[in-house]
């Protein structure tokens, strides 16, 4: 099974994709159209603008209960006829799907956009055992036959322009080559059709779980999804353990939430309830269900108080369309199924602290995310303690610390701001030794060894020979009425 994760290339991916002008130019495009558009979404709910606080409430209470809430879905899925598999890891998940596609003689699959079986490497673990798999969502089916993996949550084709598109598909669908995106999605569509009907089986997500009445939810702006699990006769569905909730009122709710976080749209285009397998003499549905619930790590996150709020998070890409890091550097940069705000926080707890540590201390901690969140996640202080844990090592996690030179000059910065005398004092020595390195009339624009990072990109400035706080004393400030 390949690694779905690469983030290693973080530094290296993130210069290539600054460069790329046409990245950039989708980037901003996407964020200036739905970032703004988002944060107007939340203030038309019924509820107002507090609803976002409401959803918290909701998550917590679910990722509280979430054994109980658990088992009372794999009940619940069950007494309506279809079969339930809690999966340990990745390698449980495959293995099963597998087991499934095997016992019903499956050849062809088709998918409905899935970031959990991006995370577990599905599609190369069918592709190794001869069975033919289709992604079904335009963005998706767009860089299955490029190659690539998804660059956004939601619009995983984002970094591609319609000419790049258009030659795409005249060499991988033999039509004339045309950019019009119309057109395109035509000659998608003609081409997916027939995989449709002749699939064996169908494989989706879950955007979302209801324990109360045992039925997972996916929505799309397509159709591709509800093609996926009723016209197969097998349908497998892939759930992270977290994405359940208690009653169809919270469901309604974090729904509505999530087309907004997404898309800024009231509600998504396409919502389906599957529960089971379609009765015996009912004309759509699969003859058989099953529901692959995933921890691959999720345990661990939820053993952690400090970081347990991500399994909150509803996958609705709303951080992302804000993200000043992301709207740089792409989805591809991260290395991860998950990229932006909520990659730099759930890849280092998935593929490890110190193996992803470049994700989370690469972000620039504004703040913007946790605005955007439909649930109100706060992203920054997790990112924040992932940043403590890098520095000082946690055995629980097996981080070990990223740079002990860099802690122990951490450490003495906050020595000196906790003692004024030797601030100052060494502020006055630093502005007077300063003049030997630098130029005349000029900043300093490299510094040496380690700190050479400082200066790729910008100049360092000249330390004030007067500290602010002796101007301070010496300038005339009016004098404040005293209020009766």
């Amino acid at each position: 099974m390949d690694n779905p994760f690469t983030t290693e290339q973080y530094m290296a991916k993130s210069r290539q994709a600054i460069s790329d002008e046409r990245l950039q130019g989708a980037l901003a495009g996407v964020q200036a159209r739905l970032g703004p558009a988002t944060q107007k979404m939340y203030s038309t709910q019924p509820e107002g603008p507090g609803i976002r606080h409401q959803a918290h409430d909701i998550r917590q209470r679910c990722i509280e209960n979430l054994d109980i809430l658990l088992e009372e879905l794999a009940d619940k899925v069950a007494e309506n006829g279809g079969k339930v598999f809690f999966a340990k890891d990745a390698a449980q998940a495959v293995s099963y799907c597998l087991e499934v596609a095997k016992e019903h003689g499956v050849k062809t699959v088709v998918k409905g956009k899935s970031m959990v079986t991006e995370e577990v490497g599905l599609n190369q673990a069918l592709e190794a055992q001869g069975i033919d798999v289709a992604e079904t969502d335009l963005g998706e089916y767009i860089i299955q036959l490029a190659g690539e993996k998804p660059s956004h949550i939601i619009a995983p084709a984002i970094h591609k322009t319609r000419e790049q598109v258009g030659q795409l598909f005249a060499e991988k669908l033999g039509i004339d080559y045309i950019s019009d995106p119309a057109v395109l999605t035509q000659a998608a569509r003609a081409a997916l059709r027939e995989k449709f009907l002749a699939a064996d089986m169908g494989i989706t997500g879950c955007n979302l779980a209801c324990a109360e009445t045992g039925h997972i939810t996916t929505v799309s702006n397509e159709g591709n999804i509800r093609m996926s699990s009723t016209l197969p006769r097998v349908h497998v569905a892939f759930m992270g353990m977290e994405r359940v909730v208690a009653t169809l009122q919270d469901h309604d709710i974090l729904f509505r939430l999530l087309s907004c976080g997404a898309a800024a749209q009231k509600l998504g285009g396409y919502i389906s309830y599957v529960g089971g397998p379609g009765p015996v003499d009912y004309p759509d549905g699969p003859e058989a269900f099953h529901l692959i619930i995933i921890d691959n790590g999720r345990s661990r996150i939820l053993a952690d108080p400090a970081f347990r709020e991500m399994l909150c998070c509803i996958r609705c890409s709303a951080c992302l369309n804000v993200c000043p890091v992301y709207g740089k550097i792409g989805g591809h940069a991260y290395g991860s199924p998950y990229s932006g705000p909520v990659g730099a926080v759930v890849t280092p707890l998935l593929a490890g602290l110190n193996r992803a540590r470049d994700l989370c201390l690469g972000e620039t901690l504004c703040g913007a995310c946790k605005e955007a969140c439909p649930v109100d996640i706060d992203l920054p202080r997790m990112l924040r303690e992932l940043r403590f844990r890098l520095a000082e090592g946690d055995e629980t996690w097996e981080a070990t610390p990223v740079s002990r030179p860099e802690k122990y000059a951490m450490d003495a910065f906050a020595w000196f701001t906790c003692h004024p005398f030797a601030y100052g004092s060494a502020l006055f020595s630093a502005s007077r030794l300063q003049t030997l390195a630098y130029e005349k009339g000029g900043p300093i624009r490299q510094l040496p060894g380690p700190l050479a990072g400082w200066t790729r990109s910008r100049n360092l400035r000249k330390i004030s020979s007067r500290p602010f706080r002796t101007r301070w004393k010496s300038m005339k400030r009016p004098k404040l009425r005293t209020m009766l």
